[in-house]
């Protein structure tokens, strides 16, 4: 791989506030008026690739799933499943959550969700079996997508991406379905639903994109109303990065890319966006759009030419030939940050890189 790892990034810090599980917070936020709202479009601000390269030198985490535990994976999937089904509602307690796609961000969840409430059980629900085991060594209860009906939770988060699914709004009526309407149900969505592709400035209110412009962008936009209709929030994430993962990672990889330089990317640590999503569901509020970002926005120029500066990486970055297409935006999540008192750990890319913004 290369030279030494850069060293382990501290956890974020989260804000140590409680609600007594019986003042619940119904509290409505301002009507949402998106009648036009599209699907997470990282992919359209950056191809998809590896999430590492050979050529990148970080840290990556171990795998938690032993060799025994991958032996015996059939029978761990089993009982997982098993275990869900046979939940009665007593048995579901007041802080217990349900993570319907407990991916990368996911499991930061559950691990900051886990550290707010010792004691709570974590659900997660896959569309396969793939990596049940990793999840029961992780201390995620992990159950099959439409294998069994199981109980309803006080706490509820959706975050499996929309392109493995042929009915998004669909899978979020079932995820409604397994919310009792005692905590926060959440979705976390994209950014890609607003409309403004001239690097423009957005926040939460901004305009959406017409409903039958984009069918990417109809999927996100049916699955928010769902959600939204059900009383659950809707935080509208960015680029989401760390050290191996992200847009950076990918361009890297490839050294020269044929798109413009200065298209304006938005970006937020995975971690920070955990946060963020642990902020929310505390908060019990009923209905909300929230987004999530630094409030940092780049080009792609200016960040691979930090990722080139920050010496961190084993590879540089050689540049980027395009000089036409699409620009982006520039999110701004003032509003967000007001109404939850919430900051990101890592206030931006440059800051992330060691760097300071210039």
């Amino acid at each position: 791989m290369g030279r030494a790892a850069a060293p382990l990034l501290p956890r974020p810090i989260i804000a140590q506030f409680h609600l007594h599980p019986h003042h619940l917070v119904h509290q409505s936020c301002l009507p949402y008026l998106h009648a036009t709202a599209p699907v997470a479009a990282a992919s359209a601000l950056f191809a998809p690739g590896p999430t590492s390269s050979p050529s990148v030198r970080v840290s990556r985490p171990r795998r938690h799933a032993s060799m025994s535990a991958a032996a015996d994976s059939s029978s761990s999937i089993v009982s997982g499943d098993a275990a869900v089904s046979s939940l009665s509602p007593e048995s579901i307690e007041h802080n217990d959550l349900l993570i319907v796609g407990p991916g990368v961000l996911g499991r930061i969840v559950a691990e900051m969700w886990k550290q707010e409430y010792p004691g709570c059980k974590v659900y997660g629900q896959t569309a396969t079996t793939d990596h049940h085991s990793e999840l029961t060594d992780i201390g995620i209860i992990p159950s099959l997508k439409g294998s069994v009906p199981g109980p309803k939770f006080p706490y509820v988060i959706f975050c499996a991406p929309p392109y493995r699914s042929e009915d998004y709004a669909g899978d979020l009526r079932v995820a409604a379905s397994n919310w009792n309407g005692k905590g926060s149900f959440l979705f976390t969505s994209s950014t890609a639903v607003y409309d403004c592709s001239d690097n423009g400035f957005c926040s939460e209110d901004s305009p959406c994109v017409p409903i039958g412009q984009s069918t990417r962008t109809d999927v996100l936009l049916k699955a928010e109303n769902v959600v939204l209709e059900a009383g659950g929030c809707v935080l509208r994430l960015v680029g989401l990065y760390k050290s191996d993962r992200g847009p950076h990672v990918y361009w890297l990889s490839k050294g020269t890319l044929d798109v413009r330089p200065d298209h304006i990317l938005n970006l937020i640590h995975y971690e920070d966006a955990a946060s963020l999503v642990i902020s929310i569901m505390k908060k019990r509020l009923r209905s909300c759009i929230f987004v999530g970002c630094d409030n940092e926005p780049l080009s792609r120029l200016e960040i691979m030419d930090r990722v080139n500066r920050s010496r961190k990486f084993d590879t540089q970055f050689h540049g980027f030939t395009g000089t036409d297409g699409p620009l982006g935006k520039r999110m701004d999540n003032s509003k967000t940050r007001a109404k939850l008192g919430w900051q990101p750990k890592y206030p931006s890319f440059t800051e992330f890189l060691g760097l300071s913004n210039l």
